[in-house]
């Protein structure tokens, strides 16, 4: 079939990611692109992506092979997600202390963690969850993206095997035992969903005082210490986190068990507007620990910062008005109906 390929919207470590028109009728779609003699892994993520449909993981829409600038290109075909990455939602909240509400964390755990169900139950392991690989759709709801790290247990060499293990995902977001180079199972994925957590409350991935890579993978191995759980958090988000973030992976809770934790099972939360509405920057009595507690640790936003980011300042009521975006990037929200620097492509199979 024919399609259009559109501008690119992001590289990965073995493909570039695109928007395409014209694959679906009426929807945009993603398309990831590698040269087909380079396309090992991006084949591998087709295979794996084309056996699984659960409405919390991005829909895979198939792939083709083109013939572009003399060249051989594989491509695979997702639905498109408009509201970004879980981390642009986060950058949106504004000012230092970016981090989202309890509710919306919960919210999204749940999700994450219905996809991570379903993937599990497929006898796979995802092996790079993370706030990047977490997409919301128009309506806001979060779905896993991404597969290309994705295993399937039955290739996962265990420990005691003579194959190599080759470590798959993101450094800061692997269990003790994937750093370890030993064998990266369901228990790998609930780990990282505790640091995606993590990512959520306070705006920046687990062990901030990690910076290289070589250094991140020996402590996280073998310090034996977790990542520090936001002292802010409710008690049912601490105990949630206390389940995924065991060192020993067969401590850990299993997808399945964590949906039924309180944290994501217990009562919603009512919720004005996008968040809770925030605390009073004074405490009225020597009662109100919550403040204290909520100002702990070096990242610890200054008053003037807190009072700015409050739901009725002008500057939010402004960015609702935009949409949500940051004033300075609301100019900036790409129109994807203009037809400039669309490019025709001839599928060759």
């Amino acid at each position: 079939m024919n399609w259009t390929r559109g501008k690119v919207i992001g590289h990965g470590s073995s493909a570039i990611v695109s928007l395409a028109k014209g694959f679906t009728p009426e929807e945009l779609s993603v398309v990831k692109t590698a040269e087909l003699t380079k396309s090992t892994l991006l084949q591998n993520e087709s295979r794996i992506h084309s056996s699984i449909r659960c409405p919390y993981i991005i829909q895979y829409r198939g792939h083709d092979v083109t013939f572009e600038d003399g060249r051989l290109m594989y491509n695979i075909f997702m639905e498109y997600a408009s509201g970004g990455t879980l981390g642009d939602a986060i950058y949106r909240q504004g000012g230092r202390r970016r981090r989202l509400a309890e509710a919306k964390i919960k919210s999204y755990t749940k999700a994450i963690l219905r996809g991570l169900e379903h993937l599990h139950s497929n006898h796979v392991v995802h092996c790079d969850i993370k706030g990047a690989n977490i997409l919301l759709m128009k309506d806001g709801e979060a779905k896993i993206a991404d597969l290309g790290c994705a295993k399937r247990v039955t290739d996962c060499p265990s420990a005691d095997s003579s194959h190599p293990v080759l470590i798959c995902g993101t450094p800061l977001y692997l269990a003790p035992e994937a750093a370890r180079g030993e064998q990266q199972s369901y228990p790998a994925d609930v780990w990282a969903l505790g640091c995606t957590v993590i990512e959520m409350a306070t705006g920046q991935p687990p062990w901030p005082g990690l910076h290289d890579q070589v250094s991140a993978l020996f402590y996280i191995g073998f310090s034996g210490e977790v990542p520090q759980i936001p002292c802010f958090l409710s008690e049912p988000a601490k105990d949630f986190l206390g389940k995924c973030l065991k060192r020993v992976p067969e401590e850990r809770w299993s997808a399945t068990e964590l949906l039924n934790h309180p944290f994501v099972n217990g009562a919603e939360d009512v919720v004005t507007g996008e968040e809770h509405k925030p605390k009073l920057d004074t405490p009225t009595t020597v009662l109100d620990q919550g403040l204290w507690e909520s100002r702990d640790g070096p990242d610890s936003a200054p008053k003037d910062l807190v009072q700015s980011s409050h739901p009725d300042s002008p500057s939010r009521r402004i960015q609702r008005l935009l949409g949500g975006f940051p004033i300075s990037t609301a100019a900036a929200i790409p129109n994807w109906d203009i037809d400039e620097n669309w490019m025709n492509v001839r599928s060759v199979l």
